[in-house]
């Protein structure tokens, strides 16, 4: 058990101040795996694999005006139409060094650190884990990553571990079961 896991309410609480979801995304929007195809000019493009289940999520998040962003150490143009598409609000790529990124993103949303939560795989995501409010780790996160994040996901990266995250936060704001019902699941 990780030293930093919550207990239910106190995930609860933390989870309901939340306004801002960041994530790395190689193994935690995407399984990590980067594939290479090339394009019609014969040139190498970049493909990633997205789990509809978490864009669905992140869509929801958009519905209640919470924001969601990514911080990735890789440029991908897979990465900006994903974000397009899930209505992300923040997408920086090419950044090793996070914790400039999210003092910037800060800034502009005008959020303090315990309004946001982070997902994060890597020892690259641990310096912002260490810095917000609530954090979690998709199941085939490093396990030093593990070992400081609140939850860990039972679900790994790009099979579901950001709706796991979603869905916590939703509870936390009092609004899952309002997402059970229009889907007539209540």
């Amino acid at each position: 058990m990780a030293e930093h896991l919550l207990s239910d309410a106190e995930l609860l609480d933390r989870a309901a101040r939340i306004q801002l979801l960041l994530m790395d995304v190689d193994g935690v929007l995407t399984d990590g795996k980067i594939n290479f195809a090339p394009d019609a000019t014969g040139k190498m493009a970049e493909t990633k694999a997205f789990d509809a289940q978490d864009g669905i999520a992140l869509r929801w998040l958009t519905w209640y005006g919470i924001k969601t962003g990514v911080i990735s150490g890789r440029d991908s143009l897979a990465t900006v139409e994903r974000a397009r598409q899930v209505g992300m609000t923040y997408v920086f790529q090419g950044h090793i060094e996070k914790i400039p990124i999210l003092e910037q993103i800060l800034k502009d949303s005008g959020l303090t650190a315990n309004q946001v939560a982070y997902v994060g795989d890597d020892l690259t995501d641990v310096v912002i884990m260490r810095r917000v409010g609530l954090t979690a780790a998709p199941a085939n996160a490093r396990p030093e990553v593990k070992q400081i994040a609140n939850v860990v996901t039972q679900s790994v990266g790009g099979q579901g571990a950001v709706r796991e995250v979603i869905e916590l936060i939703l509870r936390g704001h009092g609004l899952w079961n309002e997402i059970l019902k229009k889907y007539e699941v209540l």
